[in-house]
Protein backbone atom coordinates (compact mmCIF):
# COMPACT_ATOMS: atom_id res chain seq x y z
CA UNK A 1 0.00 0.00 0.00
CA UNK A 2 1.50 3.30 -0.80
CA UNK A 3 2.02 6.19 1.33
CA UNK A 4 -0.58 9.12 0.18
CA UNK A 5 2.23 11.79 2.11
CA UNK A 6 5.20 10.17 0.25
CA UNK A 7 4.05 10.06 -3.03
CA UNK A 8 2.89 13.53 -3.02
CA UNK A 9 6.34 14.69 -2.70
CA UNK A 10 7.73 12.07 -5.73
CA UNK A 11 8.10 14.72 -8.15
CA UNK A 12 9.79 11.96 -10.31
CA UNK A 13 6.49 10.09 -10.61
CA UNK A 14 4.69 13.50 -11.77
CA UNK A 15 7.42 13.98 -14.48
CA UNK A 16 7.00 10.26 -15.34
CA UNK A 17 3.26 10.79 -16.03
CA UNK A 18 3.84 14.04 -17.82
CA UNK A 19 6.20 12.15 -20.47
CA UNK A 20 3.56 10.72 -21.49
CA UNK A 21 1.68 14.42 -22.52
CA UNK A 22 5.18 14.75 -24.72
CA UNK A 23 3.13 13.89 -27.64
CA UNK A 24 0.32 16.57 -26.41
CA UNK A 25 2.77 19.17 -25.59
CA UNK A 26 0.54 21.96 -27.88
CA UNK A 27 -2.42 21.51 -26.01
CA UNK A 28 -0.46 21.70 -22.85
CA UNK A 29 1.26 24.63 -23.62
CA UNK A 30 -1.82 26.27 -24.69
CA UNK A 31 -3.83 25.30 -21.74
CA UNK A 32 -0.64 27.01 -19.64
CA UNK A 33 -1.33 30.07 -21.62
CA UNK A 34 -4.72 30.20 -21.19
CA UNK A 35 -4.30 29.90 -17.38
CA UNK A 36 -2.12 32.84 -18.00
CA UNK A 37 -4.40 35.02 -19.50
CA UNK A 38 -7.10 34.20 -17.47
CA UNK A 39 -5.74 34.98 -14.26
CA UNK A 40 -5.08 38.72 -15.65
CA UNK A 41 -8.72 38.54 -16.98
CA UNK A 42 -9.99 37.62 -13.32
CA UNK A 43 -9.75 40.78 -11.72
CA UNK A 44 -10.25 42.80 -15.25
CA UNK A 45 -14.63 42.79 -14.69
CA UNK A 46 -15.06 44.35 -10.83
CA UNK A 47 -12.11 46.87 -12.14
CA UNK A 48 -14.29 47.78 -15.24
CA UNK A 49 -17.52 47.90 -12.38
CA UNK A 50 -15.57 50.35 -10.36
CA UNK A 51 -14.64 52.78 -12.86
CA UNK A 52 -18.63 52.25 -13.96
CA UNK A 53 -19.54 53.23 -10.36
CA UNK A 54 -17.14 56.13 -9.80
CA UNK A 55 -16.72 57.78 -13.51
CA UNK A 56 -20.10 57.03 -15.24
CA UNK A 57 -22.99 56.51 -12.35
CA UNK A 58 -21.53 59.33 -10.39
CA UNK A 59 -21.41 61.57 -13.23
CA UNK A 60 -25.04 60.19 -14.80
CA UNK A 61 -23.22 59.55 -18.02
CA UNK A 62 -25.79 57.19 -19.95
CA UNK A 63 -24.19 56.82 -22.94
CA UNK A 64 -21.26 56.13 -21.78
CA UNK A 65 -22.66 53.46 -19.64
CA UNK A 66 -24.00 51.92 -22.24
CA UNK A 67 -20.39 51.51 -24.08
CA UNK A 68 -18.89 50.48 -20.88
CA UNK A 69 -21.60 47.31 -19.95
CA UNK A 70 -21.52 46.51 -23.69
CA UNK A 71 -17.51 46.35 -23.06
CA UNK A 72 -18.37 44.18 -20.06
CA UNK A 73 -20.33 42.15 -21.57
CA UNK A 74 -17.72 41.07 -24.33
CA UNK A 75 -15.54 40.64 -21.59
CA UNK A 76 -17.52 38.01 -20.19
CA UNK A 77 -18.54 36.31 -23.29
CA UNK A 78 -14.74 36.26 -23.99
CA UNK A 79 -13.74 34.85 -20.63
CA UNK A 80 -16.01 32.04 -20.67
CA UNK A 81 -15.08 31.04 -23.90
CA UNK A 82 -11.50 30.84 -22.86
CA UNK A 83 -12.43 29.22 -20.01
CA UNK A 84 -14.35 26.93 -22.07
CA UNK A 85 -11.38 26.21 -24.15
CA UNK A 86 -9.08 25.78 -21.41
CA UNK A 87 -11.46 23.47 -19.89
CA UNK A 88 -11.81 21.03 -23.15
CA UNK A 89 -8.33 21.13 -23.50
CA UNK A 90 -7.17 20.14 -19.97
CA UNK A 91 -9.79 16.96 -20.32
CA UNK A 92 -8.55 16.44 -24.13
CA UNK A 93 -4.81 16.12 -22.29
CA UNK A 94 -5.54 13.69 -19.80
CA UNK A 95 -8.03 11.45 -22.01
CA UNK A 96 -4.92 11.26 -24.30
CA UNK A 97 -2.80 10.37 -21.99
CA UNK A 98 -5.17 7.67 -20.25
CA UNK A 99 -5.64 6.29 -23.52
CA UNK A 100 -2.21 5.86 -24.39
CA UNK A 101 -1.03 4.90 -20.55
CA UNK A 102 -4.01 2.32 -20.69
CA UNK A 103 -2.49 1.00 -24.01
CA UNK A 104 0.97 0.50 -21.76
CA UNK A 105 -0.67 -1.33 -19.27
CA UNK A 106 -2.72 -3.65 -20.76
CA UNK A 107 0.20 -4.41 -23.56
CA UNK A 108 2.66 -4.84 -20.59
CA UNK A 109 -0.51 -7.18 -18.48
CA UNK A 110 -0.04 -9.54 -21.95
CA UNK A 111 3.30 -9.95 -21.94
CA UNK A 112 3.90 -10.74 -17.93
CA UNK A 113 4.71 -14.44 -16.63
CA UNK A 114 1.45 -16.39 -15.50
CA UNK A 115 2.98 -16.39 -12.24
CA UNK A 116 1.60 -12.93 -11.95
CA UNK A 117 -2.24 -14.08 -12.67
CA UNK A 118 -1.50 -16.73 -10.27
CA UNK A 119 -0.30 -14.35 -7.55
CA UNK A 120 -2.41 -11.27 -8.48
CA UNK A 121 -6.57 -11.08 -8.32
CA UNK A 122 -7.77 -10.39 -11.57
CA UNK A 123 -10.19 -7.44 -9.99
CA UNK A 124 -6.93 -5.55 -8.81
CA UNK A 125 -5.27 -5.32 -12.35
CA UNK A 126 -9.06 -4.38 -13.74
CA UNK A 127 -8.29 -1.51 -10.99
CA UNK A 128 -4.86 -0.58 -12.49
CA UNK A 129 -5.92 -0.88 -15.79
CA UNK A 130 -9.35 1.40 -15.51
CA UNK A 131 -9.80 3.03 -12.31
CA UNK A 132 -6.41 4.30 -11.23
CA UNK A 133 -5.63 5.61 -15.10
CA UNK A 134 -8.49 7.26 -14.49
CA UNK A 135 -7.89 8.98 -11.28
CA UNK A 136 -4.51 9.88 -13.12
CA UNK A 137 -6.54 11.95 -16.08
CA UNK A 138 -7.87 13.94 -12.86
CA UNK A 139 -3.66 15.13 -12.83
CA UNK A 140 -4.54 17.21 -16.07
CA UNK A 141 -7.83 17.66 -15.95
CA UNK A 142 -8.20 18.93 -12.22
CA UNK A 143 -5.32 19.03 -11.02
CA UNK A 144 -1.40 20.44 -11.88
CA UNK A 145 -2.72 22.88 -14.68
CA UNK A 146 -5.84 23.88 -12.86
CA UNK A 147 -4.03 24.32 -9.76
CA UNK A 148 -1.59 26.54 -11.10
CA UNK A 149 -4.15 28.92 -13.21
CA UNK A 150 -5.96 29.19 -9.86
CA UNK A 151 -3.42 30.09 -8.10
CA UNK A 152 -1.95 32.83 -10.68
CA UNK A 153 -5.98 33.66 -10.39
CA UNK A 154 -5.12 34.35 -6.42
CA UNK A 155 -1.78 36.67 -7.02
CA UNK A 156 -3.68 38.64 -9.57
CA UNK A 157 -6.70 39.19 -7.29
CA UNK A 158 -4.77 40.46 -4.51
CA UNK A 159 -1.57 42.12 -6.87
CA UNK A 160 -5.11 44.34 -7.96
CA UNK A 161 -6.26 44.53 -4.14
CA UNK A 162 -3.65 45.61 -2.85
CA UNK A 163 -3.01 48.11 -5.70
CA UNK A 164 -6.67 49.86 -5.39
CA UNK A 165 -6.22 50.09 -1.62
CA UNK A 166 -3.75 48.79 0.42
CA UNK A 167 -5.38 49.42 4.20
CA UNK A 168 -8.51 47.94 2.55
CA UNK A 169 -7.05 45.02 1.36
CA UNK A 170 -5.59 44.30 4.56
CA UNK A 171 -8.40 44.64 6.21
CA UNK A 172 -10.83 42.22 4.23
CA UNK A 173 -7.45 39.82 4.91
CA UNK A 174 -8.40 39.50 8.41
CA UNK A 175 -10.15 36.24 8.09
CA UNK A 176 -7.90 35.08 6.16
CA UNK A 177 -5.99 32.39 8.63
CA UNK A 178 -9.49 30.45 9.30
CA UNK A 179 -9.59 29.65 5.39
CA UNK A 180 -6.13 28.66 5.90
CA UNK A 181 -6.36 26.63 8.53
CA UNK A 182 -9.32 25.23 7.38
CA UNK A 183 -8.17 24.27 3.81
CA UNK A 184 -5.33 22.64 4.93
CA UNK A 185 -7.30 20.28 7.47
CA UNK A 186 -9.66 19.77 4.95
CA UNK A 187 -7.05 18.41 2.68
CA UNK A 188 -5.37 16.14 4.90
CA UNK A 189 -9.34 14.75 5.75
CA UNK A 190 -10.09 14.52 2.56
CA UNK A 191 -6.54 13.05 1.64
CA UNK A 192 -6.97 9.72 3.86
CA UNK A 193 -10.49 9.51 3.09
CA UNK A 194 -9.97 9.31 -0.84
CA UNK A 195 -7.13 6.86 -0.31
CA UNK A 196 -9.01 4.60 1.68
CA UNK A 197 -11.56 4.84 -1.11
CA UNK A 198 -8.95 4.21 -3.53
CA UNK A 199 -8.29 0.89 -1.79
CA UNK A 200 -12.04 -0.21 -1.10
CA UNK A 201 -12.52 0.03 -4.77
CA UNK A 202 -9.87 -2.24 -5.83
CA UNK A 203 -10.98 -4.51 -2.83
CA UNK A 204 -14.55 -4.32 -4.69
CA UNK A 205 -13.32 -5.07 -7.43
CA UNK A 206 -11.87 -8.15 -6.60
CA UNK A 207 -13.76 -9.63 -4.68
CA UNK A 208 -16.82 -8.94 -7.13
CA UNK A 209 -14.85 -10.24 -10.17
CA UNK A 210 -13.50 -13.50 -8.09
CA UNK A 211 -17.04 -14.24 -6.94
CA UNK A 212 -18.97 -13.85 -10.28
CA UNK A 213 -16.85 -15.77 -11.84
CA UNK A 214 -17.03 -18.94 -8.76
CA UNK A 215 -20.73 -17.99 -8.63
CA UNK A 216 -21.88 -22.01 -9.64
CA UNK A 217 -19.24 -23.02 -6.60
CA UNK A 218 -20.71 -20.44 -4.49
CA UNK A 219 -24.31 -21.91 -5.24
CA UNK A 220 -23.46 -25.40 -5.07
CA UNK A 221 -22.03 -25.24 -1.81
CA UNK A 222 -25.17 -22.80 -0.39
CA UNK A 223 -22.06 -19.92 0.25
CA UNK A 224 -24.35 -17.35 -0.97
CA UNK A 225 -25.08 -15.80 2.61
CA UNK A 226 -21.43 -15.91 4.12
CA UNK A 227 -20.14 -14.70 0.55
CA UNK A 228 -23.14 -11.33 1.09
CA UNK A 229 -22.07 -10.96 4.38
CA UNK A 230 -18.19 -10.55 3.00
CA UNK A 231 -19.30 -8.67 0.48
CA UNK A 232 -21.19 -6.45 2.77
CA UNK A 233 -18.38 -5.95 5.10
CA UNK A 234 -16.18 -4.78 1.96
CA UNK A 235 -18.83 -2.37 0.77
CA UNK A 236 -19.60 -0.62 4.26
CA UNK A 237 -15.70 -0.02 4.19
CA UNK A 238 -15.92 1.80 0.71
CA UNK A 239 -19.27 3.58 1.78
CA UNK A 240 -17.24 4.66 5.58
CA UNK A 241 -14.71 5.87 3.50
CA UNK A 242 -16.99 7.77 1.17
CA UNK A 243 -19.32 9.18 4.03
CA UNK A 244 -16.25 11.14 5.45
CA UNK A 245 -15.00 12.50 2.86
CA UNK A 246 -18.63 13.69 2.33
CA UNK A 247 -18.39 14.84 6.26
CA UNK A 248 -15.36 17.12 5.32
CA UNK A 249 -17.16 18.48 2.87
CA UNK A 250 -19.94 19.32 4.53
CA UNK A 251 -18.21 20.95 6.99
CA UNK A 252 -15.32 22.91 4.59
CA UNK A 253 -17.92 24.92 2.29
CA UNK A 254 -20.16 26.12 4.92
CA UNK A 255 -16.94 27.23 6.61
CA UNK A 256 -16.13 29.24 3.15
CA UNK A 257 -19.02 31.17 3.45
CA UNK A 258 -19.00 32.08 6.76
CA UNK A 259 -15.41 33.57 6.35
CA UNK A 260 -16.44 34.85 3.05
CA UNK A 261 -19.43 36.60 4.58
CA UNK A 262 -17.07 37.68 7.58
CA UNK A 263 -14.70 39.45 4.62
CA UNK A 264 -17.49 41.17 3.41
CA UNK A 265 -18.83 42.32 6.60
CA UNK A 266 -15.65 44.18 7.42
CA UNK A 267 -14.96 45.61 4.23
CA UNK A 268 -18.64 47.31 4.70
CA UNK A 269 -18.06 48.06 7.80
CA UNK A 270 -14.54 50.09 7.25
CA UNK A 271 -15.69 51.92 3.95
CA UNK A 272 -19.05 53.17 6.14
CA UNK A 273 -16.34 54.15 8.75
CA UNK A 274 -14.51 55.90 6.11
CA UNK A 275 -17.20 57.64 4.82
CA UNK A 276 -18.96 58.68 8.01
CA UNK A 277 -15.63 60.07 9.39
CA UNK A 278 -13.46 60.91 7.12
CA UNK A 279 -16.11 61.91 4.07
CA UNK A 280 -14.51 59.34 1.50
CA UNK A 281 -17.00 58.41 -0.57
CA UNK A 282 -16.07 54.33 -2.02
CA UNK A 283 -19.42 53.06 -3.61
CA UNK A 284 -16.75 51.80 -6.37
CA UNK A 285 -14.20 49.89 -4.35
CA UNK A 286 -17.10 48.55 -2.27
CA UNK A 287 -18.62 46.91 -4.80
CA UNK A 288 -15.26 45.73 -7.01
CA UNK A 289 -13.91 44.14 -3.10
CA UNK A 290 -16.82 42.63 -2.44
CA UNK A 291 -16.46 40.86 -6.40
CA UNK A 292 -12.70 40.34 -5.56
CA UNK A 293 -13.36 38.75 -2.48
CA UNK A 294 -15.99 36.29 -4.50
CA UNK A 295 -13.08 35.36 -6.95
CA UNK A 296 -10.56 35.11 -4.38
CA UNK A 297 -13.07 32.42 -2.48
CA UNK A 298 -14.19 30.63 -5.69
CA UNK A 299 -10.76 29.16 -6.43
CA UNK A 300 -10.12 28.46 -2.06
CA UNK A 301 -13.81 26.72 -2.23
CA UNK A 302 -11.97 24.06 -4.46
CA UNK A 303 -8.05 24.83 -4.36
CA UNK A 304 -7.90 21.80 -1.40
CA UNK A 305 -10.28 19.28 -3.46
CA UNK A 306 -7.64 20.01 -6.52
CA UNK A 307 -4.58 19.30 -4.62
CA UNK A 308 -6.19 16.03 -3.12
CA UNK A 309 -7.22 14.94 -6.66
CA UNK A 310 -3.66 15.98 -7.97
CA UNK A 311 -2.50 14.02 -4.85
CA UNK A 312 -4.92 10.79 -5.53
CA UNK A 313 -3.91 11.07 -9.20
CA UNK A 314 -0.22 10.32 -8.41
CA UNK A 315 -0.80 7.79 -5.92
CA UNK A 316 -2.91 5.71 -8.78
CA UNK A 317 0.07 6.90 -10.66
CA UNK A 318 2.56 5.10 -8.16
CA UNK A 319 0.64 1.90 -8.89
CA UNK A 320 0.18 2.02 -12.48
CA UNK A 321 3.92 2.13 -12.84
CA UNK A 322 4.07 -0.62 -10.41
CA UNK A 323 2.68 -2.84 -13.32
CA UNK A 324 4.68 -0.78 -16.08
CA UNK A 325 7.93 -1.84 -14.12
CA UNK A 326 7.03 -5.41 -13.05
CA UNK A 327 9.98 -6.83 -14.64
CA UNK A 328 8.29 -10.55 -14.36
CA UNK A 329 7.84 -11.21 -17.83
CA UNK A 330 9.03 -13.32 -21.00
CA UNK A 331 12.44 -11.67 -21.80
CA UNK A 332 13.24 -11.74 -25.80
CA UNK A 333 16.85 -11.44 -26.89
CA UNK A 334 17.68 -8.06 -28.36
CA UNK A 335 17.66 -7.92 -31.81
CA UNK A 336 21.04 -7.74 -33.34
CA UNK A 337 23.03 -9.09 -30.55
CA UNK A 338 24.44 -12.68 -30.65
CA UNK A 339 20.95 -14.21 -29.07
CA UNK A 340 18.62 -12.63 -32.40
CA UNK A 341 15.44 -14.07 -32.00
CA UNK A 342 15.43 -17.41 -34.13
CA UNK A 343 12.50 -17.26 -36.91
CA UNK A 344 12.52 -20.36 -38.94
CA UNK A 345 11.48 -20.03 -41.95
CA UNK A 346 9.20 -23.55 -42.03
CA UNK A 347 7.44 -25.29 -39.58
CA UNK A 348 9.33 -26.90 -37.17
CA UNK A 349 10.49 -30.75 -37.34
CA UNK A 350 9.35 -31.12 -33.49
CA UNK A 351 12.39 -32.64 -31.56
CA UNK A 352 11.35 -31.59 -27.83
CA UNK A 353 14.61 -32.06 -25.76
CA UNK A 354 14.22 -31.40 -21.51
CA UNK A 355 17.79 -30.84 -20.05
CA UNK A 356 18.29 -30.93 -16.40
CA UNK A 357 15.20 -28.95 -15.84
CA UNK A 358 14.52 -27.83 -12.12
CA UNK A 359 11.43 -25.28 -11.99
CA UNK A 360 9.49 -23.52 -8.93
CA UNK A 361 6.80 -21.23 -9.23
CA UNK A 362 7.19 -20.00 -5.48
CA UNK A 363 10.87 -19.37 -3.79
CA UNK A 364 12.74 -22.88 -4.10
CA UNK A 365 9.65 -25.27 -3.52
CA UNK A 366 10.26 -27.24 -6.70
CA UNK A 367 7.68 -28.97 -8.62
CA UNK A 368 10.17 -30.11 -11.31
CA UNK A 369 13.37 -31.24 -10.63
CA UNK A 370 16.26 -32.33 -12.58
CA UNK A 371 14.03 -33.20 -15.51
CA UNK A 372 15.88 -34.72 -18.31
CA UNK A 373 14.28 -36.09 -21.67
CA UNK A 374 14.03 -36.15 -25.23
CA UNK A 375 11.12 -36.47 -27.64
CA UNK A 376 12.14 -37.37 -31.59
CA UNK A 377 10.09 -35.36 -34.18
CA UNK A 378 7.29 -37.14 -34.92
CA UNK A 379 7.16 -39.29 -31.89
CA UNK A 380 4.03 -39.69 -29.52
CA UNK A 381 4.90 -39.87 -26.28
CA UNK A 382 2.78 -39.57 -22.62
CA UNK A 383 3.15 -37.97 -19.37
CA UNK A 384 1.23 -39.54 -16.37
CA UNK A 385 1.63 -39.47 -12.58
CA UNK A 386 -0.51 -38.50 -9.86
CA UNK A 387 -2.25 -35.16 -10.04
CA UNK A 388 0.51 -32.24 -8.82
CA UNK A 389 3.38 -34.33 -9.81
CA UNK A 390 4.01 -32.01 -12.37
CA UNK A 391 2.89 -33.12 -15.45
CA UNK A 392 0.82 -29.94 -17.34
CA UNK A 393 3.74 -27.32 -15.84
CA UNK A 394 6.10 -29.29 -18.29
CA UNK A 395 3.44 -28.10 -21.03
CA UNK A 396 3.48 -24.94 -19.73
CA UNK A 397 7.67 -24.60 -19.50
CA UNK A 398 7.44 -25.54 -23.63
CA UNK A 399 5.06 -22.85 -24.13
CA UNK A 400 7.41 -20.70 -22.53
CA UNK A 401 4.62 -19.41 -20.14
CA UNK A 402 6.77 -19.66 -17.27
CA UNK A 403 11.06 -19.42 -16.07
CA UNK A 404 13.14 -22.41 -15.36
CA UNK A 405 15.12 -21.67 -12.72
CA UNK A 406 17.82 -24.39 -13.87
CA UNK A 407 18.40 -26.19 -17.01
CA UNK A 408 17.79 -25.49 -21.23
CA UNK A 409 14.52 -26.57 -23.15
CA UNK A 410 14.88 -27.07 -26.55
CA UNK A 411 13.27 -27.68 -29.87
CA UNK A 412 15.05 -28.80 -32.97
CA UNK A 413 18.40 -28.25 -30.66
CA UNK A 414 17.71 -24.62 -30.09
CA UNK A 415 17.06 -23.01 -27.09
CA UNK A 416 13.32 -21.94 -26.63
CA UNK A 417 14.30 -18.86 -25.04
CA UNK A 418 16.13 -17.56 -28.06
CA UNK A 419 13.18 -18.54 -30.34
CA UNK A 420 10.45 -15.65 -31.59
CA UNK A 421 8.10 -16.27 -29.18
CA UNK A 422 5.22 -15.83 -31.23
CA UNK A 423 7.01 -18.48 -33.79
CA UNK A 424 6.90 -20.79 -31.42
CA UNK A 425 3.43 -20.67 -29.70
CA UNK A 426 2.10 -21.20 -33.31
CA UNK A 427 4.08 -24.25 -33.78
CA UNK A 428 2.36 -25.57 -30.73
CA UNK A 429 -0.82 -26.36 -30.48
CA UNK A 430 -2.83 -26.96 -27.36
CA UNK A 431 -6.18 -28.55 -25.74
CA UNK A 432 -6.01 -27.89 -22.65
CA UNK A 433 -8.35 -29.80 -19.66
CA UNK A 434 -10.13 -26.50 -18.48
CA UNK A 435 -11.00 -25.16 -21.77
CA UNK A 436 -12.07 -21.04 -22.09
CA UNK A 437 -13.87 -19.95 -24.18
CA UNK A 438 -14.71 -15.88 -24.84
CA UNK A 439 -17.84 -13.90 -25.36
CA UNK A 440 -18.50 -14.13 -28.61
CA UNK A 441 -19.24 -16.81 -32.31
CA UNK A 442 -18.43 -19.83 -32.08
CA UNK A 443 -16.15 -19.49 -35.30
CA UNK A 444 -14.76 -16.38 -33.18
CA UNK A 445 -13.87 -19.07 -30.79
CA UNK A 446 -12.40 -21.47 -32.63
CA UNK A 447 -10.33 -19.29 -34.81
CA UNK A 448 -9.68 -16.71 -31.88
CA UNK A 449 -10.76 -14.04 -34.76
CA UNK A 450 -8.06 -14.98 -37.18
CA UNK A 451 -8.58 -13.41 -40.29
CA UNK A 452 -6.33 -16.00 -41.98
CA UNK A 453 -8.25 -18.59 -41.33
CA UNK A 454 -11.36 -19.25 -43.74
CA UNK A 455 -14.72 -20.97 -42.94
CA UNK A 456 -14.42 -23.32 -45.27
CA UNK A 457 -10.88 -24.58 -42.97
CA UNK A 458 -13.10 -24.31 -39.75
CA UNK A 459 -16.01 -26.61 -41.31
CA UNK A 460 -13.03 -28.71 -42.36
CA UNK A 461 -11.79 -29.32 -39.36
CA UNK A 462 -15.06 -29.18 -37.47
CA UNK A 463 -16.01 -32.16 -39.63
CA UNK A 464 -13.11 -34.20 -38.76
CA UNK A 465 -13.49 -33.47 -35.06
CA UNK A 466 -17.39 -35.20 -35.39
CA UNK A 467 -18.96 -31.41 -34.18
CA UNK A 468 -19.90 -30.15 -37.57
CA UNK A 469 -23.10 -31.49 -37.27
CA UNK A 470 -23.56 -30.36 -33.68
CA UNK A 471 -22.64 -27.60 -34.63
CA UNK A 472 -25.00 -26.77 -37.79
CA UNK A 473 -28.13 -27.85 -34.92
CA UNK A 474 -27.34 -24.63 -33.10
CA UNK A 475 -29.12 -21.32 -33.44
CA UNK A 476 -27.12 -19.94 -36.06
CA UNK A 477 -24.22 -22.56 -36.87
CA UNK A 478 -21.00 -21.50 -36.33
CA UNK A 479 -21.98 -17.78 -36.04
CA UNK A 480 -24.04 -18.97 -32.62
CA UNK A 481 -23.14 -16.89 -29.37
CA UNK A 482 -21.73 -19.48 -26.78
CA UNK A 483 -21.86 -16.42 -24.22
CA UNK A 484 -19.13 -15.46 -21.67
CA UNK A 485 -17.05 -18.85 -20.40
CA UNK A 486 -19.08 -20.65 -23.10
CA UNK A 487 -21.65 -21.17 -20.38
CA UNK A 488 -24.35 -22.26 -23.08
CA UNK A 489 -22.34 -25.46 -24.18
CA UNK A 490 -21.55 -28.59 -22.12
CA UNK A 491 -17.85 -29.10 -20.57
CA UNK A 492 -17.38 -31.65 -23.42
CA UNK A 493 -18.70 -29.41 -26.43
CA UNK A 494 -16.21 -26.78 -25.48
CA UNK A 495 -13.50 -29.23 -24.84
CA UNK A 496 -14.07 -30.15 -28.64
CA UNK A 497 -14.39 -26.69 -29.74
CA UNK A 498 -10.93 -26.05 -28.51
CA UNK A 499 -9.45 -29.43 -30.45
CA UNK A 500 -10.82 -27.78 -33.61
CA UNK A 501 -9.29 -24.75 -32.57
CA UNK A 502 -5.80 -26.48 -32.43
CA UNK A 503 -6.03 -28.41 -35.26
CA UNK A 504 -6.85 -25.20 -37.27
CA UNK A 505 -3.26 -23.53 -36.51
CA UNK A 506 -1.38 -27.21 -38.35
CA UNK A 507 0.79 -27.03 -35.27
CA UNK A 508 4.18 -29.34 -35.43
CA UNK A 509 3.75 -30.10 -32.03
CA UNK A 510 0.17 -31.47 -30.48
CA UNK A 511 -0.14 -30.87 -26.60
CA UNK A 512 -3.10 -32.97 -24.86
CA UNK A 513 -3.77 -31.87 -21.32
CA UNK A 514 -6.38 -34.29 -20.12
CA UNK A 515 -7.97 -33.62 -23.15
CA UNK A 516 -10.47 -36.46 -23.11
CA UNK A 517 -11.25 -36.21 -19.19
CA UNK A 518 -14.18 -33.87 -19.99
CA UNK A 519 -16.30 -35.60 -22.45
CA UNK A 520 -18.69 -39.26 -23.05
CA UNK A 521 -17.31 -42.11 -24.19
CA UNK A 522 -18.78 -41.73 -28.11
CA UNK A 523 -16.95 -37.84 -28.07
CA UNK A 524 -13.96 -39.71 -26.47
CA UNK A 525 -13.74 -42.20 -29.46
CA UNK A 526 -14.44 -39.31 -31.89
CA UNK A 527 -11.21 -36.97 -30.48
CA UNK A 528 -9.07 -40.50 -30.71
CA UNK A 529 -9.96 -41.00 -34.03
CA UNK A 530 -9.05 -37.35 -34.97
CA UNK A 531 -5.79 -37.38 -32.85
CA UNK A 532 -4.88 -40.24 -34.89
CA UNK A 533 -5.01 -38.82 -37.98
CA UNK A 534 -3.57 -35.64 -36.80
CA UNK A 535 -0.48 -37.27 -34.87
CA UNK A 536 0.72 -38.53 -38.13
CA UNK A 537 4.31 -36.88 -39.13
CA UNK A 538 3.95 -34.40 -35.79
CA UNK A 539 5.41 -34.48 -32.38
CA UNK A 540 2.67 -34.92 -29.96
CA UNK A 541 2.56 -34.88 -26.25
CA UNK A 542 -0.58 -36.81 -23.88
CA UNK A 543 -1.28 -35.90 -20.79
CA UNK A 544 -4.00 -37.98 -19.36
CA UNK A 545 -5.27 -39.84 -16.12
CA UNK A 546 -6.92 -42.53 -18.73
CA UNK A 547 -4.22 -44.97 -18.90
CA UNK A 548 -6.66 -46.81 -21.40
CA UNK A 549 -5.76 -43.46 -23.98
CA UNK A 550 -1.74 -43.45 -23.79
CA UNK A 551 -1.24 -47.49 -24.89
CA UNK A 552 -0.24 -46.65 -28.50
CA UNK A 553 2.42 -43.84 -27.31
CA UNK A 554 6.01 -44.38 -28.86
CA UNK A 555 7.06 -44.06 -24.76
CA UNK A 556 5.96 -42.97 -21.51
CA UNK A 557 7.03 -40.94 -18.89
CA UNK A 558 6.01 -41.57 -15.64
CA UNK A 559 6.19 -38.17 -13.12
CA UNK A 560 6.03 -38.35 -9.28
CA UNK A 561 6.72 -35.11 -7.05
CA UNK A 562 8.49 -33.48 -9.77
CA UNK A 563 10.98 -36.30 -10.59
CA UNK A 564 10.83 -38.90 -13.91
CA UNK A 565 10.66 -42.92 -12.28
CA UNK A 566 10.35 -44.33 -15.52
CA UNK A 567 10.61 -43.88 -19.01
CA UNK A 568 9.60 -46.91 -21.63
CA UNK A 569 6.95 -48.19 -23.59
CA UNK A 570 3.24 -49.50 -22.39
CA UNK A 571 4.73 -52.90 -22.63
CA UNK A 572 8.35 -52.58 -20.98
CA UNK A 573 6.81 -50.57 -17.83
CA UNK A 574 3.81 -53.17 -17.03
CA UNK A 575 6.67 -56.35 -17.56
CA UNK A 576 8.89 -53.62 -15.23
CA UNK A 577 6.29 -53.79 -12.51
CA UNK A 578 7.20 -50.48 -11.00
CA UNK A 579 5.57 -47.01 -10.60
CA UNK A 580 3.83 -47.40 -13.65
CA UNK A 581 2.50 -50.70 -13.46
CA UNK A 582 0.92 -49.47 -9.53
CA UNK A 583 -0.87 -46.73 -11.66
CA UNK A 584 -1.78 -49.20 -13.74
CA UNK A 585 -3.26 -51.71 -11.09
CA UNK A 586 -4.87 -49.01 -8.83
CA UNK A 587 -6.67 -47.98 -12.20
CA UNK A 588 -8.00 -51.24 -13.51
CA UNK A 589 -8.97 -52.06 -9.83
CA UNK A 590 -10.68 -49.00 -9.25
CA UNK A 591 -12.91 -49.62 -12.84
CA UNK A 592 -13.50 -53.09 -11.57
CA UNK A 593 -15.45 -51.98 -8.77
CA UNK A 594 -16.95 -48.70 -10.70
CA UNK A 595 -18.19 -51.75 -12.81
CA UNK A 596 -19.04 -53.98 -10.45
Amino acid sequence: MSNPKKTFFDFALLRRVFRYAAPYKRKFYWSVVLAIILAFVTPARPLLIKFTVDKYIASKEQGLLITITIIQIGLIMAETAMRFVFSFLTASLGQSVVKDMRIAVYQKILGLNLSQFDTTPIGTLTTRTINDIESINDIFSDGLVPIIADLLSIICVLGVMFWMDPALALVALIPFPIIIFATYYFKESINRSFFKVRNAVAQLNAFVQEHLTGMPVVQAFSAEEREFKKFKSINREHRNANINAIFAYSVFFPIVEIVLALAIGIIVWWTSREALHLQKSQEGTLIAFMLFLNLLFRPLRVLADKFNVLQMGIVASDRVFKVLDNKDFIPVPVTGSQNELYKPSGPLKGKVEFERVWFAYTNEHYVLKDVSFTINAGETIAIVGHTGSGKTTIISLLNRLYHIQKGAIRIDDINIEQFDLETLRKNIGVVLQDVFLFSGSVMDNITLRNTEISRERVVEAGKLIGMHDFIMRLPGGYDYNVMERGITLSLGQRQLLSFIRALLYDPSILILDEATSSVDTESELLIQHAIDTLIKGRTAIVIAHRLSTIRKADKIIVLDKGEIKEIGTHEELIEKQGFYFKLHQLQFDKHQKLTV
